[in-house]
């Protein structure tokens, strides 16, 4: 390994977990290297659609040196204000970073530390933050191997807007944040729409006089952490609730989409022979989206009781619509449907890091964010600490924590040996 390059810490990543991390290691005067295999916080301009906006309001967007300071904190960005806002945290923190670089593997070391072989040459360092997320493979059922060639398939990550689709009515299968505001884009270009509902809940957008969002930070749900969760690490593997910050904020009402046409379905499940198969559970999974809907409002019914809030009255969801039967199946020659837009989400993808720290899931096991290798922490990933943790509400306090951590085990490393005489 002589003549390669060391350093103290190398950061895997340069979106905005990988940024906050140099943020506060350069704080600490740490030296370190940012590598990615792309260009820095490039998800936000590659892999959004054309309307998209954040679903949460600006003042929560607080990177590191770097909160929102726009004219609207109550609006929601949308997809070019969220790249520019980004683009002027790189710019803030000019971090030392490799871009167009990618990691093939990291490797303990038999005498400590870390050895990172890349795409354009090999390095060492003390410290490892992964910092690359938890959404790196697309999620395409083996299914979708059997479909006619003529139907055009893609995922939502390549989904820009409708006029990229050919002619025809469009399946979107999933119904998570995605599946439901690309269902709704479609939808409000007037295509004709299917969509395959899962089980993901649901909230409001306002409630009782502002948004559910700042509702929940007074109530403290945002600085829950992990361990105080009800469902401790389980909430990880949650599906986040479908809502929209779009023209300035509404709720997304699959049985309203109902009412104006378009086509819901349980949970796709298969097609073989020129058949669509589905899960006959779309009633169930509306009703359970709707008492999530509920569920959440009245715990703002009960705060704002007991704290005295003055707040417009109550009022509890009722359906619009109610599935007149389950519909388990659909010939797929005889739908008109001539595109799927899969929303059914990513797997992680850590196969270059060589360090026993995941479960049987491929997961990394972590305690925010640090793993019992020492010198292998993680950043950005959903619920590492807090709801906030794969966001730009709470991923810069996670990195200052990771970083406190990295610099404690740096300090004791480096510290002389006393010499008793």
């Amino acid at each position: 390994m002589s003549g390669t390059p060391h350093l103290s810490v190398v950061v895997v990543g340069g979106g905005q977990a990988g940024l906050s991390t140099s943020y506060w290691l350069q704080q600490r005067q740490i030296d370190h290297l940012v590598i990615e295999k792309r260009f820095a916080a490039h998800t936000w301009s590659t892999q959004r659609w054309d309307s998209f906006s954040l679903v949460t309001p600006n003042w929560q967007c607080d990177l590191p040196g770097h909160p929102y300071d726009g004219p609207d904190p109550d609006g929601f960005m949308k997809k070019d204000e969220i790249v520019a806002y980004v683009r002027g945290f790189v710019e803030k923190v000019n971090p030392p970073i490799r871009e167009g670089v990618s990691v093939t593997r990291v490797a303990r070391r038999p005498h400590g530390g870390f050895a990172i072989a890349t795409s354009d040459g090999d390095y060492t360092a003390d410290e490892i933050v992964v910092a690359s997320g938890g959404y790196h493979t697309p999620i395409i059922p083996r299914m979708a191997e059997k479909l006619p060639k003529s139907i055009t398939q893609i995922h939502s990550e390549q989904y820009r807007n409708a006029d990229q689709l050919p002619a025809g009515e469009v399946l979107v299968v999933g119904s998570g944040q995605s599946g439901a505001q690309i269902a709704e884009d479609l939808h409000l270009t007037g295509r004709k729409v299917h969509l395959a509902v899962g089980e993901a809940p649901r909230c409001a957008r306002f409630y009782r006089g502002r948004d559910v969002v700042t509702w929940l930070a007074d109530m403290g749900y945002y600085e829950m952490t992990v361990d105080k969760h009800p469902l401790r690490e389980g909430v990880r593997d949650n599906t986040n609730h479908y809502v929209t910050g779009r023209d300035g904020g509404r709720d997304i009402d699959l049985r309203r989409f109902a009412t104006e046409g378009m086509e819901l379905y349980g949970v796709l499940e298969d097609y073989d022979a020129g058949v669509l198969r589905f899960r006959e559970n779309l009633a169930a999974s509306l009703d359970f989206a709707d008492r999530t809907y509920n569920g959440i409002n009245a715990a703002i019914d009960k705060h704002i009781a007991e704290t005295g809030v003055d707040a417009p009255p109550p009022s509890v969801y009722e359906p619009v619509w109610t599935p007149p039967a389950e519909r388990g199946t659909l010939d797929l020659a005889g739908s008109g449907i001539t595109s799927i837009v899969w929303c059914i989400g990513f797997t992680p993808d850590f196969r270059w890091l060589d360090a026993p720290v995941f479960n049987g899931a491929g997961r990394p096991v972590h305690r925010r964010g640090e793993t019992e290798v020492e010198g292998v922490s993680f950043i950005g990933l959903p619920w590492l600490n807090t709801w906030g943790s794969g966001r730009f509400g709470a991923v810069g306090r996670d990195a200052e924590f990771v970083v406190s951590r990295i610099a404690d085990r740096l300090s004791r490393k480096r510290a002389p040996l006393s010499v008793a005489v």
